[in-house]
């Protein structure tokens, strides 16, 4: 690539586009690198959002990148800008303050956006999304001790918002769908593990209650379940997920993942058409640990994907894919996952959830797919070469050894290799 020519540019402000500007400098790129985003922030991190913003007497420092890297990366930044529409042909990005901006080589960082509920749109009044910093802001202003709010969605980002509310003093009640919370990540085990300790913490969940209606006024939010009971709450969060924002790559005809919504990419981010890369949320890419295409809205995955999508960018051989690696922390526990669940998985346990320390691997006939570690990070970290082996291990033998883990690893692994 002409290193004098048109710039690298990258649609999108966040985890992914940061690294990947930084990682285009560490693998040597010295042209024009020109990073677009929507909010008026610098790239800053998202997990604090739903934790340490809410709860910490000082907002902490959030920022990706500090104000050093971020200049030692010389990117030419445009904050408070969107993108109106990408023509892939001309190369050509069109900006909704009238500008044209060209580019050589262009990065989709676009993440995602929140799915809405019809009844609670954004901007209402007491009504509450969590995607951004100033999302956040808004929530923290009106967590004082004794409101009442009302959390619809049991997924980690909503009981991460549960937990921080009850940390500072309101009462909460989650209302969820499923008759598990986080049942497509969890086994049953740790689901009710996880339900009983946030109903020891005072929150009430609602379990399988689908969401009849819901309204706001001046004076809170009246919502009715599927059963007829109707819950009143001073402010509601509503967190149902995440949709891709791909409008931008659909208009300009790039492939789509019809199964996950995102932006297809090859092994080196690149999308169907040459010039163009995704990476973060918004981008689905073949996943060799998991044998299928995923859209991963993970910490790791923006990372992991902003370092290939620069090599690709660069047409630099990129790293070796991570095995997929997820982390939450819900209160005073801590969650951690490598890759995913699975309906038809069995699950082994080592530790005793009576400590609130334990460690579970799911598998499929011995082969390790999911690993999940209650307040035992270590554990999982020690566990990862076993996955990655993707062979068969004893699973009675991990349950039942006197070896510490990661002796028995080892252990594990050189059986693995006297029997191949």
């Amino acid at each position: 690539m002409n290193e004098k020519g048109a710039p690298i540019v990258i649609v999108g402000a966040g985890q992914a586009a940061a690294r990947a500007a930084q990682s285009l400098r560490t693998q040597g790129y010295a042209g024009n690198i020109t990073m677009i985003g929507a909010e008026l922030h610098a790239p800053y991190e998202r997990p604090p959002l739903s934790k340490a913003v809410l709860c910490d007497d000082t907002e902490p420092t959030l920022e990706v990148l500090t104000a050093t890297q971020f200049t030692e990366c010389n990117v030419q930044f445009m904050p408070g800008v969107r993108v109106l529409r990408l023509d892939a042909e001309a190369r050509l990005l069109h900006l909704d303050d009238g500008r044209q901006l060209s580019y050589g080589r262009c990065l989709l960082a676009t993440g995602g956006k929140v799915r809405e509920l019809p009844d609670l749109p954004q901007g209402a009044p007491r009504v509450h999304y969590m995607r951004s910093l100033d999302d956040a802001r808004m929530l923290r202003g009106v967590l004082t001790g004794g409101i009442h709010l009302a959390v619809i969605g049991g997924g980690f980002l909503g009981l991460e918002v549960a937990a921080s509310a009850l940390r500072r003093g309101a009462r909460v009640t989650v209302i969820e769908s499923a008759p598990v919370l986080l049942g497509r990540f969890l086994p049953q085990e740790v689901s009710s593990w996880l339900s009983e300790a946030l109903r020891g913490e005072g929150a009430r969940i609602e379990l399988g209650q689908a969401l009849r209606a819901a309204r706001t006024d001046a004076h809170g939010v009246e919502i009715e379940l599927g059963s007829g009971e109707i819950i009143r709450a001073d402010q509601v969060l509503v967190a149902i997920g995440l949709l891709p924002e791909v409008a931008l790559a659909q208009d300009a005809g790039l492939a789509m993942d019809e199964k996950n919504g995102g932006i297809l990419v090859n092994t080196a981010c690149q999308s169907s058409h040459p010039d163009i890369f995704a990476a973060g949320d918004c981008a689905s890419q073949f996943n060799a640990h998991l044998d299928r295409p995923m859209r991963i809205e993970s910490w790791q995955n923006a990372n992991a994907q902003a370092e290939t999508a620069a090599a690709g960018l660069l047409g630099l051989p990129s790293a070796k894919q991570a095995f997929p690696w997820f982390w939450t922390d819900q209160g005073k526990h801590n969650i951690q996952m490598l890759g995913l669940g699975a309906p038809d998985l069995a699950y082994v346990r080592r530790g005793h959830l009576n400590e609130a320390k334990a460690v579970w691997i799911g598998h499929r006939e011995g082969v390790p797919v999911h690993g999940i570690a209650l307040n035992a990070g270590g554990d999982l970290r020690a566990l990862r070469p076993l996955f990655e082996t993707r062979k068969a291990f004893d699973t009675a033998d991990f349950e039942t050894s006197p070896l510490p883990l990661r002796a028995w690893v080892k252990s594990a692994m050189a059986l693995q290799s006297t029997e191949t």
